[in-house]
């Protein structure tokens, strides 16, 4: 699993910088195994009850939660999802999700960068998703971070806009290394916009080989049903009725 091999391979990720001391690192460590402890907990939790938990990463604006407004309406009739939804702050995108016709809770991370395994399963305790559903779990909006962190995820999902620049797989390797999905959001800016497209994917595959690529847009539906297809074949996979 994509979000499983980031977090084992903490060593190739965790650089030591000069004057780093070695219980910095030891510590870091020891967060990552007891993060990952409790992801496998929450993985057999879903699978137990034929959950499909995908981990959606991406920068601050990148249309994350727009994506999911748009699956939830398209969908409402085929697939039950369950939104859990993680920022430092407010509870807009929670009730932007309710607005929507999801079910959602919002977790705030205060300073924090990112979602761990223990806040997903706070999380599962109070949404309660049903058997044979769909969990979208809009991490918190960072790069960097949450390609440690496993929560439990079937995969994780990167959602990368064409306004941030196509060189965003190369500056942050680790993040699509850890995904199984690139979505390349608000393709309908492209005419406004100095982005190669085939550039992009190519660096994304350089990182990654074996990245699934979907370009659409949320806002004009373009490409969404590419997206849809993806979900429909996973929660096959799981046995979820569609």
């Amino acid at each position: 699993m994509p979000g499983h091999d980031a977090a084992r391979s903490d060593d190739s990720i965790v650089a030591l910088h000069e004057g780093r001391s070695a219980t910095t690192l030891t510590l870091e460590q020891d967060i990552l195994a007891k993060n990952q402890l409790l992801a496998e907990r929450n993985r057999g939790w879903l699978a137990g009850r034929e959950i499909l938990a995908l981990n959606l990463v991406s920068s601050p604006g990148s249309g994350k939660t727009t994506l999911l407004e748009r699956t939830i309406r398209d969908l409402r009739h085929e697939l039950a999802i369950y939104v859990i939804e993680g920022d430092q702050a407010t509870a807009h995108d929670a009730q932007r999700i309710r607005a929507a016709g999801g079910k959602a809770i919002q977790i705030n991370t205060g300073t924090g960068c990112h979602l761990e395994a223990d806040m997903l399963a706070r999380g599962l305790d109070a949404l309660n998703p049903a058997a044979r559903s769909v969990l979208m779990i809009e991490n918190v909006g960072n790069l960097v971070c949450p390609a440690l962190f496993d929560l439990g995820e079937r995969a994780k999902v990167v959602i990368l806009s064409v306004t941030e620049g196509e060189d965003k797989p190369l500056k942050y390797p680790h993040m699509f290394r850890a995904s199984e999905v690139m979505l390349l959001n608000k393709i309908d800016l492209l005419p406004y916009l100095q982005f190669d497209v085939e550039r992009c994917i190519a660096y994304a595959r350089q990182v990654n080989p074996d990245i699934q690529v979907f370009r659409l847009s949320s806002q004009t539906g373009e490409g969404m049903s590419a997206w849809y297809g993806w979900l429909g074949t996973q929660a096959t996979a799981r046995q979820i009725p569609l």
